[in-house]
C-alpha cells in the first residue's frame, strides 16, 4: 500500500491489491521529471551510449523518453531530445506537442533546440549546461557561430541550385486548401 511502481510511461500508485486493483496516475514534480532524465542518461552510459537523457511530459506525466543513440544507431540525429520528441509524438499521435515540457540532462544543442521549437514544446528544463557539455567533449559553440555567418563563409559550402524548379513544390503547398500546417 502506497508503494510506487513504474509501469510504461507513468508513475503509478497502487491503492489496493485486489483483482480490481485501483490505480491512479501520480503527477511528478519538475525535480522528479529531471531526475528521471538524469537516470536515463546514466543508464544509457551503462548501455554504451552517450551521457544524455530526456523526458517529454504533459501535466506532470511522462509521455515520451529518449536517450542518445547516435553511436548505437549510426545516426547523428539520434539525440536524447529528438528521440524523446519522437516517442512523445508517437504515443500522443500528434506532431504538435503544445502543452508539453521537455526535461533534459543537458542544455539542448542547436539541432535539438530546433526540434523543440518545431514540436511547439512549452518549456525546456535542463541540468548540465553548454559549458559542462563542452568540458567533456560535446562543444556545440562552432555551430552557433556557423549559423551567424553568411552562407559563403561557412565551413560547409552552401550552394543554391535549381531554385526556380524547386519553387513549384512550394507554390503547390501554398495553394493547397487542405494542408496541415506545422
Amino acid at each position: 500500500m502506497g508503494q510506487d511502481f513504474t509501469i510504461s510511461y507513468f508513475r503509478l500508485e497502487k491503492t489496493q491489491f485486489t483483482h480490481n486493483t485501483a490505480i491512479r496516475y501520480k503527477k511528478m514534480t519538475h525535480e522528479e521529471l529531471m531526475r528521471e532524465a538524469i537516470r536515463l542518461s546514466e543508464e544509457n552510459i551503462q548501455n554504451g551510449g552517450g551521457p544524455f537523457g530526456a523526458i517529454v511530459a504533459r501535466e506532470g506525466q511522462i509521455v515520451g523518453r529518449g536517450t542518445n543513440r547516435v553511436t548505437a544507431n549510426n545516426d547523428p540525429t539520434a539525440h536524447a531530445e529528438v528521440n524523446a520528441i519522437r516517442d512523445a509524438s508517437h504515443h500522443l499521435k500528434t506532431f504538435d506537442l503544445s502543452g508539453c515540457d521537455i526535461y533534459t540532462s543537458c542544455e539542448p544543442c542547436p539541432m535539438c533546440l530546433g526540434a523543440i521549437y518545431w514540436a511547439h514544446i512549452g518549456h525546456i528544463y535542463y541540468a548540465n549546461n553548454q559549458k559542462d557539455a563542452a568540458a567533456i567533449g560535446f562543444d556545440d559553440q562552432f555551430i552557433y557561430e556557423e549559423i551567424d555567418r553568411p552562407h559563403q563563409q561557412r565551413r560547409i559550402p552552401h550552394v543554391c541550385l535549381l531554385r526556380d524548379e524547386a519553387s513549384h513544390a512550394f507554390s503547390m503547398w501554398h495553394a493547397m486548401g487542405n494542408k496541415i500546417e506545422y
